[in-house]
C-alpha cells in the first residue's frame, strides 16, 4: 500500500515511513468540501420584501424566475384623424415623476425641459419636426414593441401607466417640440454632466459606516457559540486562510445544485458547525461578508467558471440578463451595455457597464435614507423593485446564475470592499 516497515526503535515501537511515491499522493489528495447545511432556503422564512421599499406587487409581469407572465405586445392601434389632445396636460404628464419616472428619465424635452435630464434615450427636443405620423408617436408611447421588440421604450400604455386619452395629450405635446433645448448649467446638459467618480476613503469609518462593521464580523468570527464552537476553531487565522478567497467567489456547488455566493455559504457553513441561523442579510451574516471580503481587498478577481456546470451556470446568467422583467419592461443589458442604456444618464443617474459593478460589494448605499450595507443579492432585488419587478429571494438561484455571469465579467479588477455608492 505504498509504506514500508523501517525498523525497531529501543522501545520496540515500529516506525512506519512512506515511500516517496506514497507521499506525493497523499500531498496530492484534495481537500474535503466544507461543511454545509444543504436543506431549506438561506433566506428568511417566509420571504418579505424589506422595509422601505415599495410594497406593490407585480404578479402578472415577468421576474427572473417567471419568464412567461409579461403579455406580449398586441398589434399597432390604428387611429383615425390627427390627435388633437391638450399639449398641456400632455407636458405634465410627460415631466411627472409619478408615472414610472416620467420622460424626463430618459428624454430631453425642448426649452422647456426640468432640471438633470436623462440621455438614456434621444433627445426629443425637435421630434415635432421629425415628419413622425400621430399613430406612429400614440403607439411607440402606447407600445413600442410593435415596432420594435427589443426596445427600451416601456409599453406606456399596454403595461397601465397611462390611459389612451392620457397618451393623446402627450403625443399633442411632442408635436409642440420644435426647438432645441436650452440648460440654465452644465449640470443640466446629460451631454456635458461630468460623470460621477468615487473617489472617498472607503476603508475610513467615519466616511463608510460599513468599514466600522469589519472589526465587529471579525470578533464575530472568534465568539464561542452555544455549541462551543468559533470561526476560528478551525480558522485560527482568518486573514490567512481567507486571504483571497472571497474573490474566487461565488461558486458551483454540486450538493446545492447551484451557484453558492459568499452571503449564503455564511449561512449554511455556520449552521453546520456553529448550530447558528444567521440567514441571508441578517446582522450576523453581514458583518461576516464585510469581514470576509475586507480579507481580499487588492486581490484580483479570480472565479472558476472552467467546470460544465459553471460554464452553463454563466450562459444561463447571461440569458437572465436579456430578459425584460417587470410593469418597465427593461433588461439588464438595457441599463448596463453601451450599446443601451449604459455610460448615460437616468435623469440624475450615471449607468455603468457590468464591468466595474461587482469589485466593491458589499456596499454601503447613502442613497437609502440614513444608509445600509448591501450585498450583491440585494443590489440585484432593489434592480428588479425599481423596473417594478417582484424580486426574489435572495438565495435563490436565478441570482446565482446572474452572479456568477457578472462576476465572470470583472476578472482581474481588484476588490475593494466594503465600498460606498450612492
Amino acid at each position: 500500500m505504498g509504506i514500508k516497515r523501517s525498523g525497531r526503535l529501543a522501545t520496540g515501537m515500529v516506525v512506519l515511513v512512506m515511500t516517496a511515491a506514497a507521499a506525493g499522493s497523499a500531498l496530492a489528495q484534495p481537500k474535503a468540501p466544507a461543511p454545509l447545511h444543504v436543506e431549506g432556503s438561506a433566506a428568511p422564512e417566509p420571504w418579505k420584501r424589506y422595509g422601505g421599499w415599495n410594497t406593490a406587487r407585480w404578479d402578472t409581469y415577468n421576474t427572473l424566475a417567471r419568464r412567461d407572465l409579461t403579455p406580449p405586445p398586441g398589434k399597432e392601434i390604428e387611429l383615425t384623424g390627427a390627435i388633437t389632445g391638450d399639449a398641456r396636460k400632455g407636458q405634465e404628464l410627460a415631466f411627472s415623476r409619478t408615472r414610472g419616472g416620467g420622460c424626463l428619465a430618459c428624454h430631453v424635452m425642448g426649452t422647456s425641459t426640468q432640471e438633470a435630464p436623462g440621455n438614456f434615450a434621444p433627445d426629443l427636443s425637435e421630434i415635432g419636426t421629425a415628419g413622425r405620423t400621430d399613430q406612429w408617436l400614440f403607439n411607440y408611447v402606447f407600445d413600442a414593441r410593435v415596432y420594435n421588440p427589443e426596445t427600451s421604450m416601456p409599453p406606456w400604455g399596454a403595461h397601465g401607466f397611462y390611459t389612451q386619452d392620457e397618451i393623446r395629450d402627450i403625443v399633442a405635446f411632442l408635436k409642440t417640440l420644435k426647438t432645441p433645448a436650452a440648460f440654465k448649467s452644465a449640470l443640466d446638459d446629460p451631454g456635458k454632466r461630468p460623470t460621477p467618480v468615487e473617489d472617498r476613503d472607503a476603508l475610513d469609518p467615519f466616511i463608510n459606516p460599513a468599514a466600522e462593521r469589519i472589526e465587529v464580523g471579525q470578533a464575530l468570527a472568534a465568539k464561542t457559540m452555544a455549541n462551543g464552537k468559533s470561526c476560528v476553531s478551525c480558522h485560527a487565522d482568518p486573514k490567512a486562510t481567507f486571504a483571497g478567497w472571497a474573490t474566487s467567489m461565488p461558486k458551483w456547488e454540486p450538493r446545492l445544485n447551484k451557484v453558492l455566493g459568499v452571503e449564503e455559504f455564511i449561512y449554511r457553513h455556520a449552521k453546520a458547525t456553529l448550530e447558528v441561523d444567521w440567514r441571508m442579510q441578517s446582522t450576523e451574516n453581514t458583518d461576516l461578508t464585510i469581514f470576509l471580503h475586507s480579507l481580499s481587498n487588492g486581490r484580483e478577481i479570480r472565479v472558476d467558471v472552467s467546470s460544465p456546470e459553471a460554464k452553463a451556470a454563466v450562459e444561463r446568467g447571461k440569458s437572465l440578463t436579456e430578459t425584460k422583467i417587470g410593469q418597465l419592461n427593461f433588461a439588464c443589458v438595457d441599463c448596463h451595455t453601451p450599446e443601451k442604456g449604459a455610460l448615460k444618464w437616468l435623469r440624475g443617474q450615471w449607468l455603468g457597464e457590468f464591468r466595474g459593478q461587482l469589485d466593491h460589494f458589499p456596499t454601503w448605499r447613502t442613497s437609502r435614507g440614513s444608509g445600509e450595507t448591501w450585498d450583491v443579492r440585494k443590489r440585484f432585488q432593489w434592480c428588479a423593485v425599481q423596473v417594478r419587478a417582484n424580486e426574489l429571494p435572495p438565495d435563490a438561484k436565478e441570482y446565482g446564475d446572474l452572479e456568477i455571469f457578472l462576476k465572470s465579467l470583472n476578472q482581474g479588477l481588484k476588490l475593494t470592499a466594503p465600498n460606498i455608492r450612492h
